[in-house]
């Protein structure tokens, strides 16, 4: 069975960093917009004529709230024809045409393990939307670690919101490390995410329990499974959600 495509009307948007912008779509047809965190919706862009190069989806970074309106997250890639056209010609009140949601990078039943959402740039998206779900459903849970990479202060999403997250929801840890950033002031981690779950994982006397979900770019996701792995974990404990 074909998924129904929607017509969406965009009701803000706010550039969010200097190559990152966040849009809220409406999504009129439907009462509310029923979704799991962690999901995606594709757009229809008038970038190409066959319909499947028009084709680019995008993880919801609001959590499911009760309404029809949605946020997603986007970066402003080189060459990218999707995201020129959402970045040059799509204003407040534009038409998009959308289906979803999709996808099965969501959380377990039971959050009987500590969670470990390692993500770099937009790929904190999905991580945004369970934390936020998690917190305001009071969803028990074990200790959840967001570990977000990026290269500078000035790329980090969604930074005093998940301070503020860190501040209200028991046992959640926001870990932003940064690869390139030399200000002294900066109060985060320096590095790559991957020696921070290294860290926390290796030397323990027994292993821990988890579920490990990766979101962001290829390089980033293929290393992070393979350091995974060599921890002793199985390959049912990764989740992945690949951009690009």
């Amino acid at each position: 069975m074909l998924e129904q495509w929607h017509n969406g009307y965009v009701t803000r948007i706010v550039n969010e960093t200097h190559n990152t912008r966040r849009f809220w779509i409406q999504i009129p047809d439907m009462e509310a917009f029923d979704f799991k965190p962690g999901q995606f919706v594709t757009l229809d862009l008038p970038i190409h004529e066959k319909k499947n190069k028009r084709w680019r989806s995008y993880s919801i970074a609001s959590h499911p709230n009760g309404t029809n309106e949605i946020e997603l997250v986007i970066v402003l890639l080189e060459g990218g024809l999707g995201t020129t056209y959402l970045f040059n010609e799509v204003r407040e009140g534009s038409e998009l045409l959308l289906r979803g949601p999709q996808g099965v990078f969501v959380l377990p039943e039971n959050l009987d393990r500590d969670l470990f959402l390692i993500c770099t740039g937009t790929g904190i998206a999905p991580f945004r939307s369970m934390a936020r779900y998690i917190c305001e459903q009071g969803i028990p849970h074990k200790h959840i670690h967001l570990i977000y990479g990026s290269r500078y202060m000035g790329d980090l999403l969604y930074p005093d919101e998940m301070r503020q997250l860190q501040a209200s929801l028991p046992d959640f840890q926001y870990i932003p490390t940064l690869s390139r950033e030399e200000n002294p002031n900066w109060w985060g981690r320096k590095g790559y995410v991957h020696s921070i779950y290294e860290e926390m994982l290796q030397g323990r006397p027994e292993k821990l329990p988890a579920y490990f979900f990766l979101c962001g770019w290829k390089n980033m996701i293929d290393e992070a499974k393979q350091r995974i792995l060599a921890l002793g974990y199985d390959r049912k404990d990764i989740h992945l959600e690949l951009y690009g």
